[in-house]
């Protein structure tokens, strides 16, 4: 696995603790590794993955405090910049997605446009 530098995305302090958080549970699997990417779908077009899966041979893995992370290299443009926010909110709960690639995007915040 090589690792790249420069990620093309950021996590806030919320973030990564929800993340090692979700990563310390009983069962985790620990030979799976943080995915973000998109796929087509949503009300606005695109919807945000973020799941712990398998490097494949078109990821990117880069590492950010002390986790790892993989972007598939065809959805790095559609990511770059962005910054994923967990709210732990009673109203609103989850992982939010600031994207400045986004044209356009859902109520909910979990879909786009570019």
């Amino acid at each position: 696995m090589e690792t790249v530098s420069i990620a093309p995305i950021k996590f806030t302090a919320n973030a990564i603790a929800e993340i090692i958080r979700l990563r310390q549970q009983p069962g985790f699997d620990a030979s799976k590794i943080l995915r973000v990417g998109v796929k087509g779908g949503g009300c606005s077009g695109m919807t945000y993955v973020l799941d712990f899966d398998i490097q494949k041979p078109n990821d990117e893995l880069y590492e950010e405090n002390n986790f790892s992370f993989l972007i598939d290299k065809s959805h790095a443009i559609y990511l770059a910049g962005m910054e994923v926010n967990w709210e732990g909110g009673l109203n609103s709960r989850g992982f939010t997605f600031n994207n400045p690639n986004a044209s356009s995007t859902c109520g909910c915040g979990t879909s786009f446009a570019v």
